[in-house]
């Protein structure tokens, strides 16, 4: 293990390096069997071209490449592998692939698949990821599989539902006077506004969602899939920024405050919290959110715990409190609140959601049965009269925006996110930072100026909506959907919770909450880690930053580059401004902060920095 690598990622294991392809202007990363970061001119074209195939829960094979040929030419580049995904009960699939570039603007990726044996999957084919800086909102010709073919526009705000359905191809500006065709052939295509995840782009998979699945893929025959891009015009690129030149950072104007800073705790992490009170009120959060789950067991116990807690650490606390909706609502939420009052728990808030709503409920399935939201919510302000109630999603924006609460009913709507849903490498989670400010835009469009709320939203996923759990990560790698992460002991999960911070700063929030004090999610070491039981993470001083400046007005940043560096600012009632910059990649970034304290600085990898 090298000490560098567990500081970075909290791993050892180090990701593949991508191999640069070029064909004149176009070019492209492969990466494990896919393309990553598919540019012309300098300008990204696509965020990726990926075969992907996924089980059952939605988790996504990671198949072995084997017989790989890469050969870059003068003006042209091919890549052929084969690879294979095993899957439960024996079942094989085998497929084969080959991808060729040129310096016309063609870029043609293919691959046919053969089940050894009837394989069951989710999804099996080509998703193509459209980026969404400088695209969103912006117009595209779409053809449809009967040869019809509609000028529309990609939705600015987050579409909860395909905004584009049974696709063949479909054409966008890339830079005046260029265009590209991305043409997919083999099935039916569709695309969904993964911001709804967190995820940086618009997605155009195989297999429309309204088809049953699981499904089986037939044993012996042969299922073949083709994506073609095509470039063309003669628009003058850009001229491409170097990858060396400093980062500008300017202030601008101030804004909303900045929201207080949450962590939340599960019953089995009191007593840990308790046991270092000291750390705890240095790390300074301004509210306890306390999980409160039923349906796993909580009861009496688990709040009385919490009580001990709040009494020790006295700040705004809330509750979030799954609601089974087994029986009488108003049982079940009085009952509740008895065992409130008996534990002597004092709360601020409580914020409440039916059970069934953690699960998503995917376009083209049936809702499962729940009691209206309408009556969950007058049950809970029956039983809890005289404290803050809240309500939305325990899971992500996704579900939020598919079934939108009756906000009128609530003193605050909240909702989480996740990074690692469908991609864990390390660009795209850095990347889904980039969505933030059009779910928090999407929010408001709904909810308008209701107060609001985010988290907990970590890197690692406390639950799973989209299947039956989250995926086991013993081994500390980069798992799409793990119930741990291995970067949120690194200097990754500092860098990425600052800027999350910073792109969700401008909508206003009133709390956000990045991390549980212990476990999995938290801020210090557990036991049988690389590090003593109870050190803190480097994700530690990112919230005990984030927590100095709840209170503050925020105060516009602005970098010239986005992509490797973002700045968190606010202002004091004193006068006094903090800035907290964070550093979003594995390569140092020399940031000109001359504007504002007239001298320059160099951030190695993934570094935060406080300055004022």
């Amino acid at each position: 293990m090298t000490a560098d690598a567990f500081l970075l990622h909290g791993t050892p294991a180090v990701e593949a390096e991508p191999v640069s392809l070029r064909a004149g202007a176009l070019s492209a990363d492969f990466v494990n069997g896919n393309l990553r970061t598919i540019r012309h001119g300098g300008i990204e074209v696509l965020r990726a071209i990926a075969y992907i195939v996924r089980d059952r829960d939605w988790g996504t094979y990671e198949p072995a490449l084997t017989d790989l040929v890469i050969d870059q030419g003068a003006d042209t580049f091919s890549v052929s592998y084969s690879a294979s995904c095993a899957g439960p009960d024996g079942s094989r699939l085998d497929f084969r692939a080959t991808i060729k570039g040129s310096a016309d603007g063609q870029l043609v990726f293919d691959v046919s698949a053969l089940p050894e044996n009837a394989f069951e999957t989710n999804r099996c084919g080509f998703c193509i990821l459209h980026p969404i800086a400088g695209l969103a909102g912006s117009p595209v010709t779409v053809e449809h599989t009967d040869g019809s073919v509609v000028a529309t526009k990609l939705p600015e705000l987050i579409d909860p539902w395909q905004p584009f359905k049974d696709l063949r191809a479909i054409t966008h500006e890339v830079r005046p006077g260029v265009t590209a065709e991305c043409r997919m052939e083999g099935d039916a295509f569709e695309m969904e506004d993964q911001r709804n995840w967190s995820d940086a782009s618009y997605k155009t998979y195989v297999r429309p969602l309204a088809l049953p699945w699981p499904y089986m893929l037939p044993a012996g025959r042969t299922v073949r899939q083709t994506v073609s891009l095509r470039v063309t015009g003669d628009g003058r690129a850009p001229a491409a920024a170097a990858a060396a030149e400093p980062v500008r950072v300017e202030l601008g104007e101030t804004g909303p405050l900045l929201p207080d800073i949450g962590v939340i705790i599960y019953p089995d992490e009191v007593e840990t919290a308790l046991a270092n009170l000291q750390t705890l009120s240095a790390l300074g959060p301004q509210q306890l959110m306390f999980h409160y789950d039923p349906t796993r067991g909580h009861g009496l116990d688990a709040l009385q715990s919490f009580a001990r807690l709040a009494a020790a650490y006295p700040v705004e606390t809330t509750l979030e409190c799954v609601v089974s909706c087994v029986g009488d609502l108003d049982a079940e939420l009085s009952g509740v609140a008895g065992m409130v009052r008996q534990a002597g728990l004092k709360l601020s808030a409580i914020a409440v959601s039916p059970s069934v709503d953690r699960q998503s409920t995917p376009p083209g399935s049936a809702w499962p049965e729940c009691p209206p939201l309408e009556d969950v919510y007058a049950a809970a302000c029956r039983a809890f009269p005289d404290i803050r109630l809240g309500g939305g999603m325990f899971s992500y924006f996704t579900e939020l925006n598919r079934k939108r609460v009756p906000a009128d009913l609530l003193d605050f709507v909240s909702h989480c996110t996740c990074p690692i849903v469908h991609a864990a490498d390390d660009l795209s989670v850095m990347q889904s930072l980039e969505t933030l400010p059009f779910i928090t835009q999407s929010a408001r469009a709904i909810f308008g100026a209701k107060p609001y709320r985010i988290g907990p939203s970590t890197i690692a996923m406390r639950q799973n909506p989209y299947g039956g759990a989250t995926k086991a990560n013993p081994h500390r790698q980069r798992i799409a959907m793990a119930d741990r992460d291995p970067r949120h002991a690194g200097l990754f999960a500092a860098a990425w919770t600052i800027g999350y911070a910073a792109r969700v700063a401008p909508a206003g929030l009133e709390m956000l909450t990045l991390s549980s004090f212990s476990g999995s999610f938290g801020v210090l070491a557990e036991s049988a880690e690389p590090v003593g039981e109870g050190e803190p993470w480097p994700i530690f001083q990112a919230v005990q930053g984030l927590c100095e400046l709840a209170g503050f007005r925020h105060v516009a940043a602005r970098t010239s580059d986005e992509t490797r560096l973002l700045t968190l600012a606010g202002r004091s009632a004193a006068g006094q401004t903090v800035m907290w910059l964070a550093n979003l990649t594995a390569s140092e970034v020399t940031v000109d902060i001359s504007g504002i304290k007239r001298r320059r600085l160099v951030m190695t990898p993934y570094a935060i920095t406080r300055i004022g």
